[in-house]
Parts: structure tokens; sequence; C-alpha cells
């Protein structure tokens, strides 16, 4: 049975040669794996994120991830549920606050990275399906302890704060 993932992967447009492989390995992880859901460490899992820009679409947040210790977008675990815009949407508020509007509920992008192994938990591939969504930057925002700290970053800044992994996010809002 198709799940609505599935469907929103179908659409989700092959821009170049990454966003095909992703969206290949991608289909393929949700085809073999019954578990694609849920946060088994030992299958890795679907994660759902958003990248959330002001409405002039100069800025996008970005949260500094105390795990990871690095710049990153809002995003998380689904926990077994299957709405993965819905999952972004729940962890942008869990983590920042805002009750951002969802512009599209099209996937933005994929990106497939190697967390690394912490505790008894092994080194995993998180799945991460991002969508866009935009709030107003003089929102106010409320940091929970998974993040050091919350900004407001300019666009064009993304690539030197966040690295290519959520630069790719704007360049593709505004090719």
């Amino acid at each position: 049975m198709k799940s609505s993932l599935d469907t929103l992967l179908a659409a989700y447009p092959r821009l170049d040669a990454r966003d095909a492989d992703m969206a290949t390995r991608l289909a393929a992880f949700l085809a073999r794996e019954p578990k694609a859901y849920d946060r088994d460490p030992h299958t890795g899992h679907v994660t759902g994120s958003a990248f959330c820009t002001s409405p002039c679409g100069g800025f996008a947040l970005l949260l500094h991830h105390a795990k990871l210790d690095r710049w990153l977008q809002p995003g998380g675990h689904c926990d077994g549920e299957r709405d993965v815009a819905a999952v972004a949407a729940r962890e942008l508020f869990e983590e920042t606050g805002l009750n951002a509007r969802l512009v599209s509920p099209a996937i933005l992008d994929v990106d497939i990275h190697e967390i690394p192994a912490r505790g008894t938990d092994p080194a995993h591939f998180h799945y991460d399906i991002r969508f866009h969504f935009e709030a107003a930057k003089d929102a106010p925002l409320v940091q929970n302890p998974e993040s050091k700290a919350l900004a407001w970053v300019p666009v064009s800044e993304l690539t030197t704060r966040a690295g290519p992994s959520v630069s790719i996010m704007a360049e593709k809002l505004f090719r």
C-alpha cells in the first residue's frame, strides 16, 4: 500500500543528480523497511524538518543543535507518525514556539545523512523530508533544551553558518 510520503516523493522534482539519488534511496528505504517511521537506530528512520523563512524570504530560522553542535533547521523524529509535514510542523513548534504557515505541502528537499553513534545507539541514517514554512521574523521565539540558540539568519549567510545541507533549501526556493 502506498503511503502519503510515497505520493509526495513521486511528485518531488529531481532538479539534479543529488535530488535523484536522494529520492531513489528514500524510495528504496520506504519499500524495504516496515519501521521506517519509528525511531529505531538499527534501521534508520524518516524525519521531518521545517525550513522556515521570513515572509520577505531574506532570513531563515535556524537552531544550534545541542547534541550535534551544528546550526540546522528545526526538525525531528516521526515517532510512528506518517504525516511527515505534520511532524515538521510539530518539531518547529516544539523547538521554536512558532506556529508557522506551511507554504506548500510538496517536499522541498530530501536529505539522507548519517547520525553518529551515541551511547548505545549505533550510527544510523536519517531520511530527512524537508518542507517550506513561513513565519514573521518578529514573532517571539521559545528555545527548548534541544538547542543552544535560535537565530534568524540571512539567507546569504546560510552556507557559512550551517553548510550546504541547509543552504540547498534556500537555493531551491529562490532559483
